[in-house]
C-alpha cells in the first residue's frame, strides 16, 4: 500500500479505541437519524467476530430479541458508533462464534472469564 492510503486511513481511525474481544457481552451505542433528529440507542450482545484491519475492522454483535436472534456489524472506527462497553468478558477458544446461531437457550451463552 502507498503512503498516501496509510495516511489517509490513519486520518478516518479513532485516537481511543474500547478494548474488547470475541466472546464478551458488550453494549454498542449507536447513532441512528431519523428524520432531522439524532439519537443514541444502545445494542447488547455478544461478540461473534471481528474482522479487517486499521480503518476497515469491523465487529458483528449478537443478540437475542423476543426469541428471535438479530445480528448487526459495526465499523469500528465509524463516527456513528459512539462508544462500547464491555459488560462482561467471555471465555472463549476460538476467533469466530459462528456455531452460536443454532444455539438456544442455555447453550448459547459463553462462559464468563474470571480473572
Amino acid at each position: 500500500m502507498s503512503d498516501i492510503i496509510r495516511e489517509i486511513e490513519a486520518e478516518q481511525m479513532k485516537a481511543a479505541v474500547d478494548e474488547f474481544s470475541v466472546g464478551d457481552t458488550i453494549k454498542v451505542y449507536g447513532k441512528i437519524k431519523e428524520g432531522n433528529r439524532e439519537r443514541i440507542q444502545v445494542f447488547e450482545g455478544v461478540v461473534l467476530k471481528r474482522q479487517g484491519g486499521s480503518n476497515r475492522e469491523t465487529f458483528t454483535v449478537r443478540k437475542t430479541s423476543n426469541g428471535i436472534g438479530v445480528e448487526k456489524t459495526w465499523p469500528l472506527h465509524s463516527p456513528n458508533v459512539e462508544k462500547i462497553e464491555v459488560v462482561r468478558r467471555g471465555k472463549v477458544r476460538r476467533a469466530k462464534l459462528n456455531y452460536l446461531r443454532d444455539r438456544v437457550g442455555k447453550k448459547a451463552k459463553v462462559k464468563e472469564l474470571v480473572r
